[in-house]
């Protein structure tokens, strides 16, 4: 890989739940010119947590990682998890482990916030009806269950902050990542002070909220990259993904990670009372749709190693409907579920339950796929469900995702998304070029359309019948 010594290099970074991931891009072609990779530790325990510690660490990791780039670029900018509580004491030192995402031990505290003020005044404010995924839960949970925690606090921060403000010194965040939280109002774009004193959290705690293009600053000196490169807003990673594709309204995208989502952006602001569609805000201005499920990959994953197969090891055919609700589930919202398998019979056999598992985590997300094109009208049924995340890359995913969904999918050759969007948000960020202007740039949703197969209408029916059960 090389560039001309005098192109313009930009540093794009996915902060997520397993690893940091660092790409240098060329400004000009979208080329990657080298990345870097490494790992976070994340607890098993009653809650998944991980030290922010961990994240800086690895960022600094990944960045060495890129060689003489990460001294060269000009701009950076960080894509990060969502949703996760980091609490910070005066000096800007981790109180405790951030509490991620996929913690789900603030359902109480959820289901008590929305049965205060009805799950229709959430989403005409807030965009969304929050679950124990959200921000606004955690900080609830960590108020009832370590209010010395809650009490020492003197600063607020979401994921990608911490790293935002670790390398620039600003105290900001920007209105995609924000938008998750659910003190966030989406109708006024603005911290709902009156939610703040409800819950004992005060503003001056929370960081500044950025909009489209504003900078969070220049980065800090002795951190080995290059004096006075420019630190954008950074966003939530699904905000910075859909920065990545270029995705204009209508056009959907389906991601196969740790947790599974589907997103388009609208015109239409969401305001979804049934809680399937969180309206998050897009990084560029508009809205982000989206809904998320929080066992895709892993849980398959899990599954295959509990059978002791590969996890493309899957075989056609019986009659098993699977739920593999490992860690509880957001969509459909049942946090207490746990795995529900039905319709073994004796000729049953371990491929068929894998595949039973590949079906039961997509069927997840297309359950939600219409409501999130609702938003701005619905699209047309022959357009590709753009595929991304590491599922992509998998053969039994894609077939599972064409088979249930009865539609044709596009897997960009592009890859690590988030980072890649990030990459965009900071050229655009150091040129003044629209975002989109630069994701159609760089070609980033080219790649293979596989075509629609027939939709597997019985495996559809097996999967409905068996969400009930998995409600009781």
């Amino acid at each position: 890989m090389g560039s001309d010594s005098a192109s313009q290099v930009v540093l794009g970074v996915d902060s997520s739940t397993q690893s940091t991931k660092v790409l240098a891009v060329d400004v000009e072609t979208g080329e990657v010119l080298a990345s870097g990779q490494a790992r976070h530790t994340v607890s098993s325990g009653a809650g998944r947590e991980t030290d922010p510690e961990v994240w800086w660490t690895a960022l600094q990791s990944a960045l060495g990682q890129t060689g003489e780039w990460a001294g060269r670029a000009e701009a950076v900018s960080v894509g990060g998890q969502q949703h996760g509580l980091v609490v910070l004491d005066a000096a800007g030192r981790p109180l405790r482990p951030a509490m991620l995402w996929n913690d789900v031990r603030s359902a109480p505290q959820a289901a008590a916030l929305v049965d205060k003020y009805g799950a229709g005044h959430w989403a005409q404010r807030f965009g969304s009806v929050p679950g124990a995924s959200f921000t606004v839960s955690k900080w609830a949970w960590l108020a009832e269950h370590e209010p010395e925690t809650a009490a020492a606090a003197r600063a607020v921060r979401l994921p990608h902050d911490f790293l935002t403000e670790r390398l620039s010194g600003a105290a900001v965040t920007d209105r995609g990542d924000v938008s998750g939280t659910g003190w966030w109002r989406s109708d006024t774009e603005a911290y709902d002070h009156g939610l703040l004193a409800e819950i004992g959290l005060d503003p001056e705690l929370l960081p500044a909220v950025l909009g489209p293009g504003e900078q969070a600053g220049t980065v800090r000196d002795g951190l080995g990259l290059r004096p006075g490169a420019i630190v954008a807003a950074g966003t939530g990673d699904n905000a910075a993904a859909a920065l990545g594709l270029g995705l204009t309204p209508g056009r959907a995208a389906l991601s196969l990670g740790t947790s599974g989502t589907v997103y388009a952006v609208s015109r239409q602001r969401p305001t979804d009372a049934t809680g399937v569609v969180a309206g998050f805000a897009a990084a560029d201005g508009g809205w982000l749709p989206l809904a998320c499920t929080l066992n895709c990959t892993l849980a398959v994953d899990k599954v295959a190693a509990l059978l002791g197969r590969e996890r493309e090891d899957v075989e056609p055919g019986g009659s098993v409907a699977f739920l593999p609700f490992l860690d509880g589930e957001r969509t459909p919202n049942l946090p207490y579920a746990s795995g529900l398998l039905t319709g073994l019979r004796h000729d049953t056999t371990a491929g068929q339950i894998l595949q039973g598992a590949y079906d039961g985590a997509v069927y997840a997300l297309l359950g939600a796929l219409d409501q999130v094109l609702a938003v701005d009208g619905g699209a047309p049924s022959d357009e590709p469900l753009i595929v991304i995340g590491g599922g992509s890359r998998g053969a039994a995913w894609l077939e599972t995702v064409r088979r249930l969904s009865g539609r044709a999918v596009q897997v960009p050759d592009a890859g690590e998304l988030v980072a890649l969007g990030a990459a965009v948000q900071a050229a655009s960020a150091l040129t003044g070029e629209p975002a989109h202007a630069i994701a159609a740039r760089w070609s980033t949703t080219s790649g293979r359309v596989h075509p629609a197969l027939p939709q597997d209408h019985a495996t559809l029916t097996r999967l409905a019948s068996a969400i009930p059960l998995a409600s009781a």
